[in-house]
């Protein structure tokens, strides 16, 4: 039998069957690409928008300014991408396999870098895939206006995929899956296709767990479902550019680039699987490093070792800055003051970072 899905482009416009078909044919595409799941849902971010609103209002972006200056494109996907009519919602997995998590957090001589962050830089590669997904709707469809996103542009992406029936939004704000948990990636294809639209997850089952609201180091959720990014450990490590609080420093522990806390307590992340990406697998023994071989990098080598990797976008300074309050929240030893004295004169900000553990140490002789 012919396959369908492999014949002439549809006419335009085109029927709703063509359209219920196209729909199926683009979420097997979609796992044929390496998504683990696809979803389609229209351009209305809901309650979704006003609760964004609420959050800036109380300013708990930080410094992200970002997040209020492109707030109306947020709201709108059509300010975005102006023909936009669906979003397809696409999912990625990306924890890696045989790779340690909860036995790393807090331990005094290894780093504890966020999962997502081991391997290489998945906006490329996951931008790539939905760039090859955009081309085989357009090689069936002709010629379309479709615009790919990769959590770096102004897209409400858990509320689209909440939408789309990917998962729900839980109590520590990131989308959960029932079946996998909730390590993966989100990406968007914005498209003007009137593509039908899929059942959206319209119940949270996070019951009255809290385990991942206890769990955070910093206690930075106000409440279910609100962060405040001020004190999240993600935030600390990866946005914010200047120095890190000094209240905050100590419960940092050894997480020098985000925190997964959150999700390593999360009960449904039993059912998360390990990916087949081969780019997610850690690089440079990042999976089991310890802070002090990685606080004597030289930029040089901070600079090669992060090319193509999520890491690179702190910067050298700020990698320091981490590792130094890292090692300030480890074991007093010969190897850690000598490393710490040894990039004194830095700059401002390492050295303050750095004085600080000195102390710490010192203290805890």
């Amino acid at each position: 039998m012919k396959d369908k899905s492999n014949s002439a482009p549809f006419a335009s416009p085109l029927s709703e069957n063509e359209l219920l078909t196209l729909a199926d044919n683009i979420k097997r595409w979609g796992r044929e690409l390496g998504f683990q799941q696809v979803g389609i849902t229209d351009t209305e971010p809901g309650e979704h928008s006003e609760h964004l609103r609420r959050w800036l209002d109380k300013n708990l972006h930080g410094e992200m300014a970002y997040m209020a200056d492109r707030e109306a494109l947020r709201r709108d996907p059509t300010a975005l991408h102006e023909k936009t009519l669906r979003v397809i919602s696409l999912r990625m997995d990306y924890l890696p396999p045989d790779v340690e998590t909860v036995k790393l957090l807090d331990h005094p001589r290894t780093a504890y870098l966020s999962r997502y962050a081991l391997g290489r830089d998945y906006h490329k590669l996951i931008r790539k895939r939905i760039k090859q997904l955009s081309d085989m709707i357009i090689a069936h469809t002709g010629d379309r206006s479709q615009r790919p996103f990769v959590d770096s542009a102004p897209v409400l992406e858990r509320a689209f995929a909440e939408k789309a029936g990917l998962g729900w939004i839980g109590k520590n704000a990131m989308l959960i899956n029932s079946s996998m948990g909730s390590w993966f990636f989100l990406g968007e294809l914005f498209t003007d296709l009137p593509l039908p639209i899929d059942t959206p997850q319209t119940t949270k089952h996070c019951g009255s767990c809290t385990a991942c609201l206890d769990i955070c180091p910093t206690n930075a959720f106000i409440g279910p479902y609100e962060l405040d990014a001020r004190k999240c450990i993600s935030y600390l490590t990866i946005e914010l550019k200047g120095s890190i609080p000094e209240s905050l420093r100590g419960l940092i522990g050894n997480r020098v680039f985000g925190c997964d806390d959150c999700q390593l307590i999360c009960p449904w992340n039993k059912f998360a699987k390990p990916t087949d990406e081969k780019d997610f697998s850690p690089r440079h023994g990042l999976d089991n490093a310890s802070m002090v071989d990685l606080f004597l990098w030289t930029e040089d080598e901070f600079d090669t070792k992060t090319q193509g990797s999520p890491i690179r976008r702190i910067g050298y300074e700020r990698w320091l800055r981490n590792l130094a309050v890292g090692i300030g929240n480890g074991e007093n030893s010969p190897q850690a003051i000598s490393a710490l004295r040894g990039r004194l004169e830095h700059s401002p900000l390492v050295d303050e970072h750095i004085q600080w553990a000195l102390t710490r140490l010192d203290n805890s002789a």
